[in-house]
């Protein structure tokens, strides 16, 4: 036996195919006791909706906007460019997309922000913002208002978010710092950069870089993290005295953006060929870096599958379907010199 259809719907429950129609799309007039009737036909049949089909057929339209942090980040920007890709093909189908661009270490702007979307006109919103009190309130303002939420690339845990896309930022760090302590060879110190560790993703690579340096590699001391806040000029004085000051110095792992203003203060400083960098997000600069053998290694996550995930889990929470999240998983990758694409 195929596939149960409206027409069958229709017969078990003794009505037109109009009010079937009525029924599945919630839309008024319609007797209790008539969707009653259609409801208990729709479950003995075991109908399975066909949404992608009834949004076709009623022209639906999904709005989307994605908030990405603002600046030179070249990974917000090859975000926003697989976004641009995806809006020319079939993956953004029936999608309207917006992005809108906020200041990273500016809860309240960011906040300002959330709140001049028209809700009215949105259907869901991809964050890549850092997790602050302001955020979560916003959230869950935005969630009253019947939006989806998506966090993107750094989660939002304690917020009323739908659903995460990302990866694991913990094993991210566990990984960079395997990497690590089989490249560093002796003992010495370990320099740790980071634009904020209000950002989640930054925050739990911290964590787990610190298990496995922790529990692996008593040779290594990773030193307290240093955060530059978006201001390249302090980034590039962190760089520079630590470098100077510390002959043990080993290593650097920075743990986001940044990383144009780390190399060149690191090559300024003349140590940059001797000591192992390890960094996060193939973007061009680091691409340039890996094939220079400035870079040892780049954590990275694909950003095409990133977009990709973010509209389908954005459409299923829509649509009220569930979320197939083996699908949704975004991998680790590990890319070298010997295996640049």
């Amino acid at each position: 036996m195929g596939r149960p259809t409206v027409h069958d719907i229709a017969k078990e429950a003794g009505v037109s195919l109009a009010t079937v129609d009525r029924v599945l799309n919630a839309r008024p007039g319609v007797r209790e006791k008539t969707i009653a009737k259609v409801t208990k036909a729709v479950e003995s049949l075991g109908y399975v909706r066909d949404t992608y089909a009834a949004n076709l057929a009623r022209q639906r339209q999904y709005r989307f906007a994605f908030v990405l942090p603002e600046g030179s980040s070249q990974f917000a920007n090859s975000l926003k460019a697989a976004l641009q890709e995806a809006y020319s093909s079939n993956v953004a189908d029936r999608t309207h997309l917006t992005i809108v661009r906020v200041p990273p270490q500016d809860p309240h702007a960011i906040v300002r922000a959330l709140k001049s979307l028209n809700t009215s006109r949105l259907d869901g919103l991809a964050l890549m913002v850092p997790e602050t009190p302001q955020v979560r309130d916003a959230v869950a303002r935005l969630k009253d208002a019947g939006l989806a939420i998506v966090a993107l690339v750094s989660d939002l845990p304690n917020s009323r978010r739908d659903f995460f896309v990302g990866v694991n930022s913990i094993a991210a760090g566990r990984t960079a710092a395997l990497l690590m302590g089989r490249f560093v060879k002796g003992q010495g110190e370990v320099l740790v950069v980071a634009d904020s560790l209000r950002s989640r993703d930054s925050l739990e690579r911290r964590l787990g870089f610190d298990a496995v340096m922790t529990s692996d590699y008593s040779n290594l001391k990773a030193l307290p993290t240093v955060e530059w806040h978006g201001d390249e000029a302090r980034m590039e004085r962190i760089i520079l005295s630590s470098v100077a000051a510390r002959d043990r110095l080993v290593g650097v792992y920075s743990m986001g953006a940044g990383n144009m203003t780390m190399l060149s203060a690191l090559r300024k400083s003349g140590r940059l060929g001797e000591l192992v960098v390890l960094t996060h997000e193939l973007t061009p600069a680091m691409h340039t870096a890996l094939a220079q053998n400035e870079v040892a290694a780049v954590i990275a996550q694909n950003v095409g599958h990133l977009v990709r995930s973010a509209l389908r889990v954005l459409r299923n929470v829509c649509d009220e379907l569930p979320i197939f999240e083996a699908q949704e998983r975004v991998r680790i990758e590990i890319v070298l010199r010997e295996n640049l694409p």
